[in-house]
């Protein structure tokens, strides 16, 4: 069942609508503006309810604290440096919106949208258009995500097609803490990750087309461990670039749809495992949060994507291309499955 109600207006103007899928006990709150997750309630320990993502209840505060809490993220999440790359002979220039580089679609990306939403059943559907030289990317691109709450497990199903030959890269920039909204840090959680490498990245955080296996790194969690164990080893480069961890790794046996991650909370008896048919994962532990409602790792983000600068990059591009051609679909799958422990 799905419900809508007002959310507010953008600054200028614009209607936000708030739609709640409801799953038994749980419900999940996405408005058509970016596609954000704005609330998710889960059960815990002894039928406890815990707000498991950082939101805010206005649009104004999405605009006024940035940070992309929740947000559907596009036309390309994470960075491509120096915002250049070459198509068919063709260099473009993207808008620079992280320092000299292009971040997560740039000054207006999707996230800054109000998207068409409409219901199939259970299921909420977003869509929207990115016009040809958009933050100057190439291309009329039309895009849909489908969001679905049922039996503890939030799916978000990405489709996108474009009218020129560009780039798609589309991703959710949840951030989640599992022992809910306001506990605190998430340095207790415990993570599990199936990836044998990262994507090692410069002082800007823009990977080369360099990898580096995680064994005898902080970046190990192919055992389950603490969040918080190794993320002071700012003896390491990648750790201290990333100020904790901000980095993509490298997925196992990629290619089929399947589990990829798995946290769960120190105290609240959340779970969640993570689920996606795209090669990379970014794991980022809040570490540059600053605001009046949220601090610094009080939050964190598992988000699923073609691996960073692979538009730059052939070593990472042959493990999945952002670039697409002209009619060419894009289509992803990525699910947070909630369970109690």
């Amino acid at each position: 069942m799905i419900t809508s109600e007002a959310f507010g207006k953008t600054a200028d103007g614009r209607e936000v609508r708030a739609y709640v899928l409801r799953d038994g006990a749980n419900s999940a709150t996405v408005l058509n503006y970016g596609g954000i997750v704005q609330k998710l309630l889960v059960q815990g320990r002894e039928n406890k309810t815990y707000n498991v993502v950082l939101g805010y209840g206005s649009p104004s505060e999405y605009d006024a604290n940035g940070g992309y809490l929740g947000a559907f993220i596009g036309r390309v999440g994470n960075r491509i440096g120096k915002g250049k790359f070459t198509l068919d002979g063709r260099e473009y220039r993207l808008n620079c919106n992280d320092g000299k580089n292009h971040l997560h679609g740039g000054h207006k990306g999707f996230n800054t949208k109000i998207f068409d939403a409409e219901t199939e059943g259970g299921v909420l559907v977003l869509s929207g258009t990115s016009a040809d030289g958009e933050e100057n990317y190439p291309g009329n691109l039309r895009m849909e995500v489908r969001y679905s709450f049922v039996g503890g497990e939030l799916k978000i199903e990405y489709t996108a097609v474009s009218d020129r030959k560009t780039l798609i890269n589309l991703t959710n920039h949840t951030y989640f803490n599992l022992d809910g909204e306001g506990s605190g840090d998430i340095l207790g959680h415990t993570l599990y990750i199936d990836a044998d490498r990262v994507t090692t990245a410069d002082r800007e955080l823009i990977p080369h087309g360099e990898f580096r296996d995680v064994e005898g790194t902080p970046f190990d969690f192919r055992k389950p461990k603490k969040v918080g164990k190794d993320i002071g080893c700012t003896d390491d480069c990648d750790i201290a670039n990333g100020g904790g961890y901000d980095i993509n790794y490298v997925l196992n046996r990629r290619g089929e749809y399947r589990k990829v991650a798995e946290i769960a909370g120190a105290e609240s008896g959340v779970a969640m495992e993570v689920c996606t048919d795209l090669p990379g994962l970014q794991f980022y532990s809040g570490n540059m949060l600053d605001t009046e409602k949220y601090k610094k790792r009080t939050g964190f983000c598992l988000e699923t994507q073609f691996l960073p600068n692979a538009v730059n990059c052939p070593s990472y591009a042959a493990l999945g291309s952002p670039v697409y051609d002209k009619d060419q679909i894009y289509h992803s799958v990525t699910a947070y499955k909630f369970t109690v422990r």
